[in-house]
């Protein structure tokens, strides 16, 4: 992985396996997470945060948190990111990584992100990172145990509508 370059352009990797994700591939992933934090609009919280978001056909699209001064139409670094790729037509991710300025803990993602990553999957990983490099591996089913995603609206239910 190269660097995500600021015109929006989506970058292409080279990672071997299927959903095996190498050392290198993970520690570039976080750098492209740090580089997009630099460009987060956060001007009310002061709070930057990045995404780099690893598709199944290793395209790379990064995202950082956007604020709003009517706060509740921001939008964080992960959606922004998966909102990039769906619209790109990806549908299918092997990981995300988030990058924050904390130092003593590892940025986790917010409630709503964890439940919009999981529209696409539980078992994809996610990587928390420190400003270091230093990063904490999870999968979106650690981060969101017991969830509700697309298939559970296929179940039986009790009443039936037309």
């Amino acid at each position: 992985m190269d660097q995500v370059k600021s015109s929006g352009e989506v970058k292409h990797i080279n990672d071997q396996g299927s959903r095996q994700i190498s050392l290198e591939t993970v520690k570039k992933l976080i750098k492209q997470s740090q580089q997009a934090k630099e460009r987060a609009y956060c001007p009310y919280s002061k709070f930057r945060v990045g995404a780099a978001l690893l598709t199944f056909d290793n395209h790379v699209f990064a995202g950082c948190n956007v604020e709003n001064a009517c706060y509740n139409l921001g939008i964080c670094a992960e959606r922004n990111a998966i909102s990039k790729a769906v619209s790109e037509g990806h549908t299918s991710f092997k990981a995300i990584a988030i990058a924050s300025d904390l130092n003593d803990q590892f940025i986790s993602p917010c409630g709503g992100c964890r439940q919009f990553m999981r529209e696409f999957g539980s078992d994809w990983e996610v990587y928390l990172s420190k400003p270091d490099g230093s990063y904490q591996k999870m999968t979106v089913s650690e981060l969101l145990p017991v969830s509700f995603g697309p298939e559970d609206l296929s179940k039986d239910k009790v009443n039936s509508f037309p």
